[in-house]
Parts: C-alpha cells; sequence; structure tokens
C-alpha cells in the first residue's frame, strides 16, 4: 500500500503552517506542523418573512430565540460523477485502495501541468440553471493557497471573483411533521472546484497517512445565502439539494461516502438589531438529521453566552460536530481571506460559454423537485403523498410509469407509498430491483377496481409479484381467483355458513351484533377469499336479519 507517512502531523487543528520542511527518510515524506488553516464563509444578507413551524423542536427553540435570532447559511459542497477526475484521466472510485488512483497532475508533482474536463463544466451550467442562477459567460479558474498535506501542491483550483453561477434561489417545501409549508432560500453563488485528498491519523495522533485518491475530483460548491432560521430548515435545505443533484444525474449525493458535505456557518444577534453577530462555522456534519441538531446545539450555545453577558467569548471559528456527546467543540480559529492569496490559475484558459450552449443544456434538463411536486399537488395529492413520492427520482419515475398506463393516481400512489414501500424496506431493496413492473400494478389497480379480484386477492398477488415477477392476469387465471359476483353462489356459501353455526346465529339474533364479521369471515373462508365484500355483506345482512320461521 502505497500511503505517504506525515509524522508529529497532529490531529487537531487540521492545519499547516507555510514554512513546514519536509524531508525525505527511505521514501517516505516527515514534517512537523504547526499553525492555522481560513477557510471562506458565506456571503450573509438579512432576510425576513420566515414562517414559523409549529413542531416540538422548533417550539423549544422559539422559548431559547425569544430575544434573539439565529443568521444560517450553508456551504455545500457536491462532488461530481465524471468518468475521470477535473484536470487528469484518473478515475475515481470511492473504496478504492489508497493511492491507486493518482497521477503526476493530481500529486501536484512538478512540471505536470492541468486539462479541464468539459464534463464538469457541463454539470455546473446544468446546477447552476437549476438553481435559477444568473450564468457567467466568461468566467476562469483561480489559485487559492494553502499549504497542507493532503492537498500536495501547496493550492486549490477554484473560482473566486468570477464563478460560473451567482444569484439564484431554491424553493422546497418542509415536511409535514415539522410543520409543513414553503420555502424559498436565496443562492449567492456556486463555483467549480477540485477536492483535497483525505488524511487517516493513527489512533496515538503521533502520525497521519494521507491518501490522495479523492485529490483532484471534481467539486461543486454552492453557497446559499443566510436565510436559514432553524436546523430543521437547514436540514431540508440540503436534502433539497442532494434531490436536485440526483435529478440532474451530476452526482450521487451519499453523505456517508463524502459526496455531498455541508458546512455550515451560525451567528445570533439580538432580535431588531441589523449587524451580523460572530459568526462559527461547523463540520463534520456526516447526516441531515446531524446538521439539524448541530445547528440548535449551536444556537443554544451562542444564546446562553449572550444572555449571560459572556458574547465577546463567541469568536470566529471552526467547530466540529461531535455525534457521541451531542455537542459542537473547538476545531481551529479561523483567519481572515487574504490567507488564501487567491490569484488567477495561469495554467488554465477562462471558460467561455456560448448562448447556444447553455439553451442546449437548458433544454435537456429533466423536470426538476420543485416542478414535480407542484405537477403532483395538482392531481390532488396530499402534501404527504407528494413529499413522498418526489423524493426519490426513481420512485417518482415508477409512479410516473403507472399512472401513464391507466392506473387510479391516488391508487398507485396508495400502493406504492403503503405495502410497496413496507416490502422493499423489510427486503432492503430500492424500487428499481423488485419484479413488479409500473404496467402490472396498473393492472392490478384496474383489476380491483373493476371487480375482477377483491383487494385482499389483490394484497396476496402484489407480494407474489413483486418477489417473482409475472403478470396480474396470468396468477388470476392459473390459481382461479376471479371474485365471485353470482348472488345465488354467494347466498349458497351464507345459507350453509349459517346453517353450520346456530349457535352463533342465536346469539347474533339476541343482540350481539358483532358476530356478523365473523360470519363474513366464515364465508370468505368458504370462497376463498373470492367473494365480492359487497354483495356478500348485503346478502348476509339479509339473511342475519330474517325473521326465523
Amino acid at each position: 500500500m502505497a500511503s505517504t507517512v506525515f509524522r508529529s502531523l497532529q490531529s487537531f487543528p487540521f492545519c499547516l503552517h507555510p514554512t513546514t520542511l519536509f524531508r525525505r527518510k527511505n521514501g517516505i515524506f516527515y514534517c512537523t506542523i504547526k499553525g492555522k488553516h481560513s477557510q471562506t464563509a458565506t456571503q450573509e444578507k438579512q432576510t425576513s418573512n420566515v414562517k414559523v413551524s409549529s413542531h416540538p423542536a422548533i417550539k423549544t427553540l422559539d422559548k431559547i430565540l425569544k430575544d434573539y435570532e439565529a443568521i444560517i447559511g450553508i456551504e455545500t459542497h457536491v462532488q461530481l460523477s465524471t468518468l475521470t477526475k477535473a484536470f487528469c484521466n484518473c478515475p475515481y472510485n470511492y473504496g478504492s485502495p489508497p493511492n491507486t488512483s493518482v497521477c503526476p497532475v493530481c500529486m501536484g508533482l512538478p512540471g505536470a501541468l492541468p486539462v479541464l474536463n468539459s464534463k464538469v463544466i457541463d454539470s455546473a451550467i446544468k446546477v447552476g440553471l437549476a438553481l435559477n442562477c444568473k450564468l457567467s459567460l466568461n468566467s476562469k479558474f483561480d489559485r487559492k493557497q494553502y499549504f497542507y498535506p493532503d492537498l500536495p501542491k501547496g493550492y486549490q483550483i477554484s473560482q473566486f471573483d468570477i464563478p460560473i453561477a451567482t444569484g439564484g434561489f431554491i424553493d422546497l417545501d418542509l415536511p409535514v411533521e415539522f410543520g409543513g409549508g414553503h420555502r424559498r432560500f436565496g443562492i449567492t453563488r456556486v463555483h467549480m472546484e477540485e477536492d483535497a485528498g483525505k488524511l487517516l491519523h493513527s489512533d496515538s495522533g503521533s502520525y497521519s497517512q494521507v491518501d490522495l485518491n479523492r485529490a483532484g475530483v471534481p467539486l461543486l460548491e454552492i453557497v446559499s445565502e443566510p436565510d436559514m432560521r432553524n436546523g430543521i430548515e437547514a436540514a431540508e435545505y440540503a436534502a433539497e439539494l442532494q434531490r436536485l443533484v440526483r435529478y440532474l444525474g451530476v452526482g450521487n449525493g451519499n453523505m456517508q461516502e463524502g459526496s455531498l458535505r455541508c458546512d455550515v456557518n451560525i451567528s445570533i444577534r439580538p432580535i431588531g438589531q441589523s449587524q451580523f453577530g460572530t459568526k462559527v462555522e461547523i463540520k463534520n456534519l456526516n447526516s441531515f438529521s446531524s446538521v439539524s441538531r448541530a445547528i440548535d446545539f449551536e444556537i443554544s450555545r451562542q444564546v446562553q453566552l449572550h444572555s449571560q453577558g459572556q458574547g465577546d467569548q463567541i469568536v470566529q471559528e471552526t467547530r466540529l460536530w461531535e455525534e457521541g456527546a451531542q455537542k459542537t467543540v473547538t476545531m481551529r480559529k479561523k483567519e481572515g481571506l487574504a490567507d488564501y492569496r487567491y490569484f488567477p490559475e495561469p495554467d488554465l484558459p477562462g471558460v467561455i460559454l456560448t448562448d447556444e450552449y447553455v439553451k442546449d443544456i437548458h433544454n435537456s434538463l429533466p423536470e426538476l423537485p420543485e416542478i414535480k411536486r407542484r405537477r403532483y399537488e395538482k392531481m390532488g395529492l396530499s402534501m404527504q403523498d407528494v413529499l413522498f413520492l418526489a423524493n426519490d427520482i426513481n420512485v417518482a419515475k415508477y409512479f410516473d410509469a403507472t399512472i401513464a398506463k391507466g392506473a387510479d393516481v391516488k391508487l398507485a400512489a396508495n400502493w406504492i407509498m403503503g405495502d410497496i414501500a413496507a416490502y422493499m424496506k423489510n427486503e432492503k431493496l430500492t424500487i428499481d430491483e423488485i419484479k413488479l413492473t409500473p404496467q402490472e400494478l396498473a393492472e392490478l389497480i384496474a383489476s380491483i377496481k373493476a371487480g375482477t379480484i377483491s383487494g385482499k386477492i389483490g394484497k396476496e398477488i402484489l407480494f407474489e409479484l413483486l418477489a417473482k415477477g409475472g403478470t396480474v392476469k396470468g396468477i388470476i387465471e392459473e390459481k382461479d381467483l376471479v371474485q365471485i359476483i353470482d348472488p345465488a353462489e354467494i347466498e349458497k356459501m351464507v345459507d350453509k355458513v349459517l346453517l353450520d353455526n346456530p349457535k352463533q346465529l342465536e346469539q347474533y339474533r339476541g343482540g350481539k351484533t358483532k358476530l356478523q364479521g365473523y360470519f363474513a369471515g366464515q364465508v370468505m373462508k368458504a370462497s376463498k377469499g373470492k367473494a365480492n365484500p359487497g354483495l356478500l355483506n348485503k346478502i348476509l345482512l339479509e339473511k342475519l336479519n330474517a325473521k326465523s320461521s
């Protein structure tokens, strides 16, 4: 394993000083490290008219924020699913052995020159358009200077003053369980950049290893306006970005793989104050629930310091979220933007877009989550149905294909959200992996609606189709499952059940009317579930309530 080992690298802070000395011994690099490292923070501006949810978590936060207002913005890094890295031909596959997908370019060796992967530009334009941004037809790349072992050339290729997209917004719907409501959050900018490698720290903290497989992987950084006011809104914003990149097909958005990473910026200020408070950044957020909980903890921490007259102890810094302790802790103090010493990347030409090129990409965009939700709403579906179906692009495609075959919209939604979703959860399958096709689900719904089979039989057929595949008509014919709708035939079965259960019949006629369910169950058993339920109950009630001769 070709891991480069760095001795005396402290786990915290993750920072290097520009004068760090490297020396080579037996083919291994060693270095002694100390100093600080800074990052760009999100631009902030005041927003208003934020609807407050009735969810208990938000109610608790409302009490804490009685005299204060939280200002929250998010910097999101989206890893792009290109076949090769941003500036070289190395592939990137998550989980590959360390340092097996590297070359002189992504390792930053002297004399190696970058060549831009055009697919990175395509993805950036798609995301910029989907976020309602204004595209820069002439943008450029810049060098962002900082010295760090997982960034071997000592700088990151990024975009600074002319990003590819600016000034957009994203619309989303909060889940019903969080009080519901529509939100619009501003997007400051979207820019292209490359990823750094990954440091693997020893348990003792005496050394770290570096894996450069990820170095040079293309990223889009999406910077929000500070429009969020609590953890739930921030988590839902991040979840909507994940949906967006998956719908667009530009990335998988898997947080557990680091394909979507969120850095949250939080400050508080007394209500009525226009000046922003001191901003704190939180890293190490690997799930949407972590985003929500970390923000709410940090808001509570800052409010407590303010209320105790210790507001000066809130300093501009980067903090980590400790999942086990459920709290944020200091990682490193923040420095100013000037420390990055940005300047135009001399080894890459400017990125020049034509109107025709942008128009072609715009015309290729799929139906986006927000548009899909509004379409589902117009179909008469509840917001709970809408959010479930539109959450996963593959579930949405399955639902759309089912109703395209003529299935009732609400019944299709119910089957997908109910029994099909439960089956997928139990079997740990995705909707693309089940054997029931949209066409057969539509056929199943139509067969029940037409009275060909009962709902009970329909469920039995459903689970067989999910597990084994096949056709609805084939199973109905093979197992003789056609619903009995002949009144005379059902009447014969009812008469026999009443004759075989004289004691229960006497009890029913003596006032124990709940026994109707018992008799109906016996008739259904005798018919092997094929008796039409409505017709059965009508005939049964007539027989049960008839005067004994």
